[in-house]
């Protein structure tokens, strides 16, 4: 009985993205090449460019699958707290040094599915927990929920991507202070 094929890929595609993370971590951005990851995975060239087109697109699908996970907790019930976890979380996670990487290089390349993927999960988490907030009359029932979630969001991913000053929790829960005050009085 010959091999399965598709176990054989499904385990190539797994070896190629975990290698690439691996090796970016190890390298950085600029020092990774093709011919490294494919043969940190045991597989040619020509897998890796089968499935991919360079490595700014292998790499955002690696953080897909291997990347930073977000918080998936239960909102507190306090909007206060759970909009600074969420904050928070995603201050982590573009201070981490091999998603920062990959998201400014997906940035440079002007990649839609950075924002559709990875970000927007983000903004729509916010808008769901800003929209039980308005129901339960902790937001102002004016008050346009996803401008308020880009509202907060804005100024986390403007200080990563400008790098005006450092991303900290400190500064997402200051964010969220000067928000809630905006949607709340």
């Amino acid at each position: 009985m010959p091999p399965d094929a598709a176990r054989r890929s499904d385990r190539s595609r797994r070896a190629i993205l975990v290698a690439a993370l691996e090796l970016l971590e190890a390298l950085g951005y600029s020092r990774l090449t093709i011919e490294a990851v494919a043969a940190r995975a045991g597989v040619g060239k020509q897998t890796i460019y089968r499935w991919w087109p360079s490595k700014g697109p292998l790499l955002f699908d690696a953080f897909l699958e291997y990347g930073p996970a977000g918080a998936d907790a239960l909102p507190s019930g306090v909007l206060a707290v759970d909009l600074k976890r969420e904050l928070r979380t995603a201050a982590e996670e573009l201070a981490e040094r091999r998603l920062d990487q990959v998201c400014r290089v997906l940035v440079h390349e002007e990649r839609t599915d950075l924002v559709t993927l990875l970000l927007m999960p983000r903004r729509m988490a916010l808008e769901e927990r800003l929209r039980t907030a308005q129901r339960l009359g902790e937001v102002r029932a004016d008050v346009d929920v996803s401008a308020a979630a880009e509202l907060l969001l804005g100024p986390v991913y403007q200080r990563w991507f400008l790098r005006t000053a450092p991303l900290t929790g400190e500064f997402a829960d200051a964010v969220v202070d000067l928000v809630l005050r905006a949607l709340t009085g």
